[in-house]
Formats: structure tokens, C-alpha cells, sequence
């Protein structure tokens, strides 16, 4: 069997998507188009348990998936089992994949999340600043007293 290696997961296939079988449990998953003798990723994504044969052709993305590839036929599988792991465990996995290749039929799962987290950050550190901004004001005081001393 092919393996195919992302970052430090060793993903089994690429095998065609049309060959795809259940059952398939706790694992995260590629969708990649064939473009002669590469594969491009197109999405990650991760099962938690499927008995569907429909898995991947009534999956919400398929119509990107198919769009980026061109035909069903170039769309290929790959998969990192991952037994016994927790969901957030995968969607770890997922999220640095997305990070690191931005899969182009990903794009809804990073964008949503993003911008709370980014907001909040620069809140806080917009009062932490201004808090440092005080204490350096202070501690310069405290300089020119010392050196008046002497």
C-alpha cells in the first residue's frame, strides 16, 4: 500500500476515491486531486464512524471537491487512522494540516472560528500594554529620584 507523509502523519493511500469503502472509524482524511503525477490537497477532514458507502459523494464539500478536481475520477483518498483518539485530538491534526497547506475547500472551517479568537486577543493586549506603558512611566520616575540622590 502507498503512504503518503504531511507534516508527521503518515496518511495510507492515495488510493481513488471511487474505490473507497466502508467501514471506516476514528481517522482523519485527505481528499486529493490528481493532476498527472501529483496529488493537490483539496480537503481534510476527519470521521468519527461510517458504515455509509455515500460518506464522500453526499459529503457537504464534494461539489468543491469536484470543481477543484475537474472529475470524480481524479479525486483520490488518503487517511491517517487514528484509533482510540478523541475528536478534539483530531481536529488538532486537521487544524495544523489546514495551516500549514490551506486546502482550498477548507476555507469555511478556518475562517469561522478565527476572528472571535483574534479580537479577544488584542483586547487584552491592548490593557496589557497600556499597563506596561504605566509601569515604565513609573520606574523612570524612580531612576531620576535615585540619580538626584547621588
Amino acid at each position: 500500500m502507498l503512504s503518503i507523509q504531511i507534516l508527521q502523519y503518515e496518511f495510507l493511500g492515495p488510493i481513488p476515491l471511487s474505490e473507497w469503502g466502508p467501514p471506516m472509524e476514528k481517522l482523519v482524511y485527505l481528499i486529493l486531486s490528481r493532476n498527472k503525477d501529483k496529488f493537490d490537497m483539496v480537503y481534510v477532514g476527519d470521521c468519527q464512524k461510517t458504515d455509509e458507502k455515500s460518506f464522500f459523494t453526499s459529503h457537504e464539500q464534494f461539489k468543491c471537491w469536484l470543481q477543484k478536481s475537474g472529475s470524480e475520477q481524479s479525486l483520490y483518498l488518503a487517511i491517517f487512522p487514528m484509533f482510540e483518539s478523541s475528536e478534539e485530538k483530531r481536529h488538532n491534526v486537521i487544524q495544523k494540516i489546514i495551516a500549514q497547506y490551506k486546502p482550498p475547500c477548507n476555507n469555511d472551517d478556518i475562517s469561522e472560528p478565527k476572528p472571535d479568537y483574534v479580537v479577544r486577543v488584542s483586547d487584552d493586549s491592548d490593557k496589557d500594554s497600556d499597563d506596561s506603558d504605566k509601569d515604565s512611566d513609573d520606574s523612570d520616575k524612580d531612576s531620576k529620584e535615585l540619580n538626584k540622590d547621588e
